[in-house]
C-alpha cells in the first residue's frame, strides 16, 4: 500500500502533467528576458493537395481526421464558393504531390483532388505592394473564417489544433509555412512590442495561468484579433482591451 507521502508525490506529478497539456498547445514558457530579436521569415509553401467541396461541415471534419490520423497536417477552410474544402501536404514538386494524392485516392482515402502550386498562393501575387498587401490578404482570409464552428478533429489539446490550427491554416492558405502548435509559432516569429502591432501579427496568451503559451490569435488592427476561442466554438473577433485577454497577454510575433 502506498504511504501518505508517496500518494502526494503521485498527485503532484499528475497535477503537473495536467497543467502542461492544458490549453491550446502550451509547452513553451515565456521568459521576459528573452527578446528573440532575430528577424524570422517563414519559408514559402510548396505543393499541396486540395480535396472535397462539402456543404456539410462534418464531412470536412471527418476527412480531416482521417488524414491527420495518417500523420498529415490537414486542415479545412471555407472556399470562395461557400463550401468546405480540405487541404494538406507541403511537397517540393508537383510530381511528388500527385504521387501522394494518387496513393491516397487508390486506397479510397480521398476523392478527386487538385494540386495547389507555389504560383497559386498570395505570396507570389504581392507585387510592388509587398508585405502590406500580404498582411491585408492574411487578415481577409482570417475574416472569412468568422462564424465557422471550427473543430480540429482528433488532434490533441497539446498540439493546439483549436487556436493554432486556425492560425496555421490562414498562413498556409496564403503560402507561408507556419508551424502548427502555438509554442512553435511563438519561437518561429520575431518579437513585436504591443504598441507596434501590425495586421497579421500573431498575439499570444497564457490562458492556463503563469507564462505558458496556451492561446494564439491573428491581430487585425484597432486592438482586435481573430481566434478560435476553444474546441467546438466558432471563430470570432475579440479585443486586446478585454479584461480577460489583457491580463493573460504575453506578447506578439511577426513573420513578414
Amino acid at each position: 500500500m502506498l504511504n501518505f507521502d508517496c500518494k502526494w508525490r503521485l498527485f503532484f506529478v499528475y497535477l503537473l502533467l495536467t497543467t502542461v497539456v492544458a490549453g491550446c498547445g502550451g509547452t513553451t514558457i515565456v521568459d521576459p528576458s528573452q527578446h528573440l530579436e532575430q528577424k524570422s521569415v517563414l519559408l514559402p509553401m510548396g505543393y499541396a493537395i486540395q480535396v472535397g467541396a462539402f456543404s456539410q461541415l462534418n464531412n470536412a471534419v471527418q476527412l480531416t481526421e482521417i488524414l491527420q490520423s495518417k500523420g498529415l497536417s490537414a486542415y479545412y477552410f471555407v472556399h470562395q464558393n461557400g463550401l468546405y474544402t480540405v487541404r494538406f501536404g507541403n511537397l517540393s514538386s508537383k510530381e511528388k504531390a500527385q504521387k501522394e494524392a494518387e496513393t491516397l485516392r487508390s486506397a479510397g482515402t480521398i476523392p478527386d483532388y487538385f494540386i495547389v502550386g507555389p504560383d497559386d498562393y498570395r505570396t507570389t501575387k504581392s507585387g510592388k505592394n509587398g508585405k502590406m498587401f500580404l498582411r491585408n490578404e492574411i487578415v481577409a482570409r482570417a475574416d472569412d473564417f468568422i462564424g465557422v464552428p471550427y473543430r480540429w478533429g482528433g488532434s490533441s489539446p497539446r498540439d493546439g489544433f483549436d487556436c493554432s490550427g486556425f492560425t496555421m491554416a490562414v498562413y498556409r492558405l496564403n503560402g507561408l509555412n507556419l508551424p502548427r502548435s502555438s509554442s512553435a509559432q511563438w519561437t518561429a516569429g520575431s518579437r513585436v512590442d504591443r504598441h507596434q502591432l501590425s495586421k497579421a501579427d500573431l498575439v499570444f496568451f497564457a490562458t492556463s495561468g503563469g507564462k505558458r503559451i496556451s492561446h494564439v490569435g491573428i491581430y487585425v488592427g484597432e486592438n482586435k484579433f481573430i481566434h478560435a476561442p476553444g474546441r467546438n466554438k466558432r471563430i470570432s473577433v475579440s479585443s486586446l482591451s478585454n479584461t480577460y485577454f489583457k491580463q493573460r497577454y504575453v506578447g506578439a510575433r511577426s513573420y513578414l
